[in-house]
């Protein structure tokens, strides 16, 4: 399989690491970044990719200002497209992915923005030129979210989807509660060991799992709801007395998405909720996530695990394409 590569950060680099460790039949014809790339009609050997893995303009194949303008009729079966996210327009990674469906190249990406923006857009583009889009890699990359829905649930009607989707948020919550340190402390832990960025606003204000959640939701329900119409609470102003008296009363506070139907209209809520023993996303602690869906005849769907890193994004790249095949 032939393949080319927009975006050469952590994950892009986990993935050409992953291509080589698990001898997978990828042929890469291109890597393309921000300031110029590599491209090879016959395929780039990946031992030279790795060995340039941290400066790739050492490459003997570097070609300042490359775009992929100039490399998408290389002849690739899919584009892998990891580019920054960008929530409010997408963009460049949402006309990155328009050119290749345009010319019959299907898509896989690991960036919310363009599926967030316009993922009816996109999903039509794809059928109109007999191309494939695989997304599953933005809603909780390791953990099967999409999967879980299309396979897992096929043959029932999904009515309520609740998902534990930011291992940041999720840390710094297990962290307040197993070791009752405030959310300062927390927060500093998770930055320390590289769990959250310097500026983690997106995760911990809810944004983060709010875009999961409206991906998830549009792709589920066919509708075409926006962030603007997500109520969203983050978990910055939870102190470690409401951690501990909810530990004591036996439960767990956690950053939840939840999309449900209310007066025949779909909506969907981010918030700190408190958690009993009972429900099925209690275990789900630290770095992991999770997601349930509730449907009609097949009753409650769980799907546990998934835990954050770039490794694991990389893998669920993988998954995509396999499950596109």
């Amino acid at each position: 399989m032939n393949i080319g590569i927009i975006g050469y950060g952590g994950v892009g680099k986990a993935f050409v690491r992953l291509i080589k460790k698990k001898k997978y039949d990828f042929n890469i014809k291109f890597i393309i970044k921000s300031d110029g790339g590599i491209v090879c009609k016959s395929g780039i050997n990946i031992d030279s990719i790795l060995i340039n893995e941290d400066n790739l303009q050492r490459h003997e194949f570097w070609s300042k200002g490359l775009s992929l303008e100039n490399v998408i009729d290389n002849d690739i079966d899919y584009l892998i497209e990891l580019t920054p996210t960008n929530k409010d327009t997408g963009e460049p990674a949402l006309s990155f992915i328009k050119l290749a469906l345009k010319n019959g190249i299907s898509v896989v990406t690991g960036n919310k923005g363009p599926v967030l923006i316009d993922y009816k857009g996109l999903k039509r583009l794809a059928e109109e030129n007999n191309a494939k889009l695989g997304i599953g890699c933005t809603v909780g990359a390791a953990l099967p979210t999409i999967e879980g829905g299309a396979v897992g649930c096929a043959g029932a009607d999904i009515l309520c989807i609740e998902g534990i989707l930011n291992g940041t948020s999720n840390f710094i919550l297990s962290e307040m509660s197993e070791k009752a340190v405030s959310y300062e402390e927390a927060l500093h832990k998770a930055q320390s060991i590289g769990i959250a960025e310097t500026n983690p606003y997106m995760d911990v204000e809810g944004y983060d799992t709010a875009i999961k959640m409206i991906i998830l939701t549009n792709y589920f329900f066919d509708s075409q709801i926006t962030l603007k119409d997500v109520d969203i609470v983050g978990i910055s102003n939870i102190s470690k007395e409401v951690i501990n008296r909810v530990k004591d009363s036996g439960g767990k506070i956690k950053l939840l998405g939840k999309t449900y139907r209310e007066n025949n209209e779909i909506k969907i809520k981010v918030s700190p909720e408190i958690l009993n023993v009972e429900h099925s996303l209690y275990s789900v602690d630290r770095k992991n996530k999770g997601i349930l869906f509730n449907t009609d005849v097949l009753g409650n769907i769980t799907i546990i695990g998934g835990a954050s890193g770039v490794e694991n994004a990389a893998a669920s790249i993988v998954r995509d394409i396999t499950n596109l095949k």
